[in-house]
């Protein structure tokens, strides 16, 4: 069992930056694949970054790809997102969540655990 806790979120204007930190409960986060989603009002819960166990291979939506950053210390049972020059349409309430499988993936229903979620909202 994971649990998982995330912060950061908050209102900023276009072009801004903010990290998000996603704090996990359980001595074996390090064995989870995590990842980060979005869900914009009305819309469905979208794919934004996963990582491996090592920290390596990080895997981007398209739309954020060379904008956020996603990182994990697996000694302090956290994943980050580093968001940077944000867009309006970045506006989203964001999950972190974790994989216990063993392939990376983009579906949200592959993942096991989920946060509660942060609001971030990008003014224009």
């Amino acid at each position: 069992q994971v649990q998982l806790v995330e912060s950061g979120g908050g209102l900023v204007q276009a072009g801004g930056s903010l990290r998000l930190s996603c704090a996990a409960s359980g001595r074996t986060f390090s064995s989870y694949i995590m990842g980060w989603f979005r869900q914009a009002p009305g819309k469905e819960r979208e794919f934004v970054a996963a990582i491996m166990w090592s920290g390596s291979i990080p895997h981007y939506a398209d739309s954020v790809k060379g904008r956020f950053t996603i990182s994990r210390d697996n000694a302090k049972n956290t994943v980050y997102l580093q968001m940077n020059s944000l867009k309006p349409e970045d506006t989203a309430v964001y999950y972190c969540a974790a994989d216990a499988g063993l392939v990376l993936t983009t579906t949200p229903n592959r993942y096991h655990y989920w946060g509660q979620g942060t609001q971030v909202t990008v003014s224009s």
